[in-house]
């Protein structure tokens, strides 16, 4: 009987020492579907997980485990077949995301935007604006990215109030957003795309508000109603640092390009050097885990 075979979107070389007992194959399913198809055992989809790596589920008739890598696993969990259990990549984007929401606060706040304009424009642009010091920040999503995002808040005097699904020591519930919201002078959002949290930050939600308070998306488009974060934002009344959007990407025509108040980045909270190390890593111990018999790390459905 042959070894377990492991589709990866990257050379095994990279792991560091891989278990020996499996044979490695590096595919990109979305390219060309090799004839080994229905010998994988364990699935390593590309890092862009969008429809067209699940398309190739059905084919896996010996599939075993799904390994994504990244922390939302809300593209795929529907195709993954009975009986297979898919596991997230959780804590491989910690580090990425939690700096770019740091970055996001800081320019958005700090004006960076208006100051590369005015560079482009050979304009010296000074003026007061406001700092992160004294301010309250809302992590709507405490996990192990708010977590990362709490630890590198710490050294900049703010205060952080904590939300999550559910309530546990010093973390409130979602129920409880009504009335922390008022009092909060920056939202980051790291919460899932799930049912509950798909149109979250509605009209509703961006009231309660206070004036001049910046809503930081780091989650999903869908968790924010963008029609309502347009309107919000055309008041002038709030600011907003958006990661992802709905729909994504987004098109040159869209209103959201044009709204005051508004700084965009294009998906990239995960996209930097920090990225690769720890998603090997993570990629390495499934494997040995799984060679081993031994129980998965991350697993979101299924059991192994």
């Amino acid at each position: 009987m042959s070894a377990p075979l492991v589709w990866l979107p990257f050379d095994p070389s990279v792991l560091d020492d891989p278990p020996a007992g499996l044979r490695y194959q590096v595919v990109d399913p979305t390219a060309e579907v090799p004839d080994t198809v229905g010998e994988v055992a364990f699935y390593v989809p590309p890092y862009q997980v969008g429809p067209r790596v699940a398309e190739v589920l059905d084919r896996m008739s010996s599939l075993r485990v799904v390994q994504t890598m990244t922390a939302g696993v809300d593209n795929i969990r529907d195709r993954i077949p009975q009986g297979v259990t898919l596991c997230s990549g959780r804590g491989i984007h910690d580090t990425s995301t939690a700096e770019l929401a740091v970055t996001l606060v800081l320019a958005s706040l700090r004006g960076l935007p208006g100051f590369v304009r005015a560079q482009d424009r050979h304009e010296w642009a000074p003026g007061w604006r406001p700092a992160l010091a004294d301010k309250r920040v809302l992590i709507v999503g405490y996990g192990a990215v708010g977590a990362a995002v709490e630890a590198r808040l710490a050294p900049f005097e703010v205060e952080v109030v904590k939300v999550a699904r559910s309530e546990r020591d010093g973390v409130r519930t979602i129920d409880d957003l009504p009335s922390l919201l008022p009092d909060a002078d920056v939202v980051i959002l790291v919460v899932p795309l799930t049912a509950d949290t798909r149109g979250l930050v509605d009209a509703a939600f961006l009231a309660r508000m206070k004036d001049g308070a910046l809503l930081v998306n780091l989650a999903r488009g869908p968790v924010v109603v963008t029609d309502d974060l347009v309107a919000a934002l055309s008041t002038g009344r709030i600011h907003a640092a958006v990661d992802v959007v709905d729909p994504e990407p987004l098109p040159e025509d869209h209103p959201l390009w044009d709204v005051p108040n508004l700084l965009v980045s294009p998906h990239v909270g995960g996209a930097s050097s920090a990225m690769w190390p720890r998603a090997h890593r993570l990629v390495r111990d499934q494997l040995h885990r799984f060679a081993g018999g031994g129980p998965l790390a991350n697993v979101v459905t299924g059991e192994y």
